[in-house]
């Protein structure tokens, strides 16, 4: 299953591109054999229109039977191993494609949240986008090797 951050805003050459591509290569290597990866980001932006601008931006990243989780400060918590088992059970149903959508400044439009199959947050507090990207590369990451039994997470 390919794994796909897609995120509104460009990510520019510094350590938080370096950390994001550090992890979605692990990501890439590690889960090839189980069925999960190549793991990327793609970017984009829109210029006026706000968040409905945005959306579309979005929408088009978005392959037809992907599988959608919105990031956003409302969404579900759920562990790495909670979050490793979603990823797994999605890739055993034979979806071929998830997507992961980080909105803009003002976050995701109502409309393309409530397509979602999970409402993904990683706390109640509000991220800068770029750690929020980095955020979750590292949690793909972590749930490639929770399913490849490795000794990374550590419970």
């Amino acid at each position: 299953m390919k794994l796909t951050i897609c995120a509104i805003g460009r990510l520019r050459a510094g350590p938080e591109k370096a950390l994001i591509d550090d992890y979605l290569d692990r990501a890439g290597k590690s889960g090839r054999s189980m069925g999960l990866g190549p793991a990327s980001v793609q970017d984009g932006e829109a210029k006026k229109g706000g968040m409905a601008a945005e959306a579309e931006v979005l929408t088009r990243m978005i392959p037809d039977g992907a599988k959608i989780v919105a990031l956003d400060e409302r969404g579900k918590l759920l562990t790495s191993p909670d979050f490793a088992d979603r990823l797994a059970g999605w890739r055993d149903e034979g979806i071929r494609d998830c997507c992961f959508l980080i909105g803009g400044a003002d976050g995701l439009d109502p409309a393309l949240r409530a397509r979602a199959d999970l409402t993904l947050s990683f706390g109640k507090m509000v991220w800068p986008h770029m750690l929020a990207r980095a955020m979750l590369s590292e949690q793909i990451y972590r749930a490639v090797t929770i399913l490849g039994g490795s000794p990374y997470h550590r419970v």
